[in-house]
């Protein structure tokens, strides 16, 4: 059991390519600020070696577009840094372009479509409350 959760929540009325797209790049955010998240390279029986992975699973939520602000709030209320991801980012090509348009929006104005956190166990569950085990 780990002291920590790493959690992705991401709207549920997304296209599961959107879906599978927002969970990549928000797990990356998280895997880049959270030291110790990531392990040791993975070698296989024949001597290949692949890139290191999460050290503990990633829980993957859905909510609704009213949950996930909610979610949103509650991460700002506790300090908790997370990654985020807003809805006009599926418009854009690149990180440049994603950082100007998400720089737009205030938290209460932003079209959250996606956030990620890693947090003590307590601290995630009371933040995602609410929110579901992605189907």
């Amino acid at each position: 059991m780990f002291a920590t959760k790493f959690v992705v929540v991401v709207r549920d009325d997304l296209a599961v390519w959107q879906k599978l797209n927002v969970t990549a790049f928000l797990s990356t955010g998280i895997a880049s600020a959270a030291p110790g998240i990531i392990g040791e390279n993975y070698r296989d029986a024949a001597g290949n070696s692949y890139h290191p992975m999460s050290v503990q699973p990633i829980i993957v939520l859905g909510a609704d577009e009213a949950l996930l602000k909610k979610i949103h709030a509650r991460s700002l209320q506790r300090g908790v840094r997370t990654s985020l991801y807003v809805e006009e980012m599926f418009s854009t090509g690149h990180d440049a372009a994603n950082r100007e348009v998400f720089g737009k929006y205030t938290p209460e104005e932003a079209s959250v479509v996606g956030l990620a956190l890693h947090a003590d166990r307590k601290t995630a569950d009371r933040i995602t409350k609410g929110a579901r085990m992605h189907p």
